[in-house]
């Protein structure tokens, strides 16, 4: 694993987020950081070989079942995660449009949030178990399904679970919501906290997921399925964080700072978070390792 070229090239090949089998060489790696997103190697036959850290959990063979198909995989964890991502989104957008709290009520439209949620959740916890059943060798041993695994080697490993994490607090928030005889102190602790430390975690999120991309905070490759997805998880968590800024509670007289904000935000990151979803579908089957 060692390389001639330069020290930081040693370094990167001595910190590779998975184990390089005996015979083969670490020619390259890079990545943000510490981290290694991207490498180069060589293996016993002398044949290149790129490896990529996403491209490495999206095309996962033991959990991709069915790669063939884009729009109907169902034996597919990568299908799923996308469907799932794009139901809970299609929930938020929905609830966000004035004229459906008009049409159903208060209850209603927030159940209508916590449902989408869960589907939030049920989807960040299945993309949680794609990333720690992804392959950490590049030999071809049987590995053992894992469920809750600590990988801190790993950016994506970051960005996934600190996604999960803001899927509960959505949960949380949205639960809270439904309930319509809340105190001012109990909408700020109950509603507007775990609301706010919801979206600090998708922005974390998906700024690593990004930079896992890009290598570095920028990047212009738009023909690129997951350039796109990580980018529009960019603009969805934007606009989440400022539909919590909008809802920051104003202790007299109990409403938000701003609706419009609460609104606006929450759909457009709605959007954009259903846009990068349905790309989560062609990018399991199409998406191909980026060389450079």
């Amino acid at each position: 694993m060692k390389n001639r070229n330069n020290k930081n090239k040693v370094n990167k090949c001595d910190n590779l987020p998975f184990y390089l089998p005996n015979s083969w060489d670490c020619l390259e790696a890079k990545g943000p950081g510490p981290f290694v997103t991207k490498a180069i190697l060589r293996n016993s036959d002398g044949e290149i070989i790129y490896w990529d850290s996403r491209h490495n959990r999206k095309h996962n063979i033991k959990l991709d079942i069915d790669i063939g198909s884009t729009w109907w995989a169902p034996k597919s964890i990568g299908w799923w995660i996308g469907v799932l991502f794009s139901i809970g989104a299609i929930c938020f957008a929905l609830g966000a449009v004035p004229g459906y709290l008009k049409l159903v009520g208060n209850t209603y439209d927030a159940l209508t949030y916590f449902i989408g949620s869960i589907f939030f959740t049920s989807a960040a916890f299945l993309q949680y178990i794609e990333e720690i059943n992804s392959s950490n060798t590049l030999s071809k041993k049987k590995l053992k399904f894992k469920i809750f695994v600590f990988m801190p080697r790993r950016l994506s490993w970051w960005s996934v679970f600190i996604q999960l994490l803001g899927t509960l607090f959505f949960n949380l928030t949205t639960f809270a919501a439904i309930f319509t005889n809340l105190s001012v102190n109990q909408l700020i602790n109950l509603v507007w906290v775990p609301d706010m430390y919801g979206s600090i975690c998708f922005l974390i999120a998906s700024f690593l997921a990004w930079i896992e991309i890009s290598n570095g905070i920028f990047s212009w490759n738009p023909n690129s399925f997951s350039w796109n997805v990580s980018g529009f998880n960019v603009l969805g968590s934007i606009f989440f964080a400022i539909s919590a800024i909008g809802a920051i509670i104003i202790p007299s007289p109990g409403l938000y700072l701003s609706a419009f904000l609460v609104n606006i935000g929450t759909f457009l990151g709605a959007l954009c978070f259903l846009f990068a979803a349905i790309l989560l579908l062609p990018e399991r089957i199409y998406e191909k390792i980026n060389n450079n």
